[in-house]
């Protein structure tokens, strides 16, 4: 019998909850591994340190291309089987890497793996919620999030530990993690099935395929979704510049390297907890609450930097980690929601491409902002006014819900 919504049961207690929990941190295992590690690898190489950083953009540019065509896929196939394909494509060719030692190579097993990714970041979401009782959606979203923050915080340094000591085929060999998740589909299934949840096109009917969208059902879950979609974009374009710069403008790399771990951890913490705290309280709170916080830890970052201070600097880290955990959670449950429950793979969809392409756009634009004159202190200090420049989107977005 399941739990009642918002009651104190464990959510890792119901059918299906484990499995999907363990498939995230075997495929997101895959992907952080080699996040830091290919452009290391491509150095080694012989690939000049400018261009090592194309094996991101070519992967980061398959997975948000991809991301659109998964709700057409999932109606075509249905859900169960383009993850699976989705496993597949992202860890099958990472053993691949090292058999041709060629740049042009590393960048095209790298665009294979970016459609895999683009399924997975699409789909587990909608898996997550299916399999929870109404009232404990913004919950189980949260759970998602940590599945995914662990290996984040491992798999980044393990990866480029070990490509720094000249082992990456062993970084290679283990980012085929996501085949050992192919097992874990058929639990998920049968955790679905029985409470035929209509979370996305072709969810509810697990392995079979759902009835097409039209092209009007598709463009008006984007409008609904657009304004909060926007204030996602522009939060993870701040939290892109920081993960991209703050190791370069801080003189000590171990200064940087902790402030990113904190960034990280807070971040995790705050977007498995949101998750419940939404189903408590609801979006319209919290949602708008979450851009004041990132908005918050963008002005602490930048007024570490000015003075300098470690404390304040460090003290920046977390709260942006938090707002930005949080914004990130908040955002997802409103974009199913204002979506509707048919929509909601084409949300989940539009809510992936825009973090990712917030994420690429801040490593490019708030590098080039700062270059131009301002300097990364006073560029950090142009986000939080940017992000602050959202709030009226995050409160009219949440308007009409709880």
């Amino acid at each position: 019998m399941l739990p009642p919504a918002g009651g104190g049961s464990s959510l890792w207690r119901l059918p299906g909850m484990r499995s999907q929990g363990y498939l995230c941190v075997l495929a997101f295992t895959s992907f952080f591994l080699t996040l830091s590690s290919l452009p290391l690898y491509s150095i080694a190489i012989g690939t000049s340190t400018g261009a090592a950083g194309l094996v991101t953009t070519v992967m980061l540019v398959s997975t948000v291309a991809a991301q659109t065509l998964v709700p057409a896929a999932v109606s075509r196939w249905g859900l169960l089987r383009v993850l699976g394909a989705g496993l597949v494509l992202l860890g099958a060719p990472a053993p691949l890497y090292v058999i041709e030692h060629q740049f042009w190579w590393v960048l095209l097993v790298s665009a294979v793996r970016g459609l895999g990714f683009a399924v997975i970041t699409v789909l587990m979401p909608l898996v997550a919620s299916a399999m929870v009782p109404a009232g404990r959606q913004g919950e189980a979203i949260g759970i998602y999030g940590l599945a995914i923050a662990v290996p984040n915080l491992l798999g980044v340094p393990i990866g480029v530990a070990l490509t720094s000591a000249g082992e990456f085929r062993w970084v290679a060999i283990a980012s085929a993690a996501p085949l050992l998740a192919l097992p874990l589909l058929r639990p998920i299934g049968r955790a679905m099935l029985p409470r035929g949840v209509g979370v996305g096109v072709g969810v509810g009917a697990g392995v079979g395929a759902g009835a097409e969208p039209t092209r009007a059902d598709a463009s008006g879950a984007v409008r609904a979704i657009a304004g909060v979609t926007l204030v996602l974009l522009v939060v993870t374009l701040s939290g892109g510049g920081v993960l991209t710069f703050l190791p370069v403008v801080r003189s000590s790399g171990r200064l940087a390297t902790v402030a990113l771990l904190l960034f990280g951890a807070a971040g995790a913490l705050s977007r498995w907890r949101a998750g419940a705290l939404s189903d408590r309280w609801g979006s319209r709170v919290l949602l708008p609450t979450a851009v004041i916080v990132a908005a918050g830890g963008m002005t602490l970052l930048a007024m570490g930097l000015a003075l300098p201070s470690t404390v304040v600097l460090l003290i920046g880290a977390v709260v942006l980690g938090a707002g930005l955990g949080a914004v990130q959670n908040v955002t997802l449950l409103v974009a199913f929601r204002r979506a509707g429950p048919a929509k909601q793979t084409t949300a989940s969809a539009v809510w992936n491409a825009a973090y990712d392409s917030g994420t690429a756009i801040g490593a490019l634009v708030v590098g080039l902002v700062a270059a131009g004159g301002p300097g990364f202190s006073w560029t950090f200090a142009g986000c939080a006014v940017l992000i602050l420049a959202t709030l009226p989107l995050a409160m009219t977005a949440t308007r009409s819900l709880r």
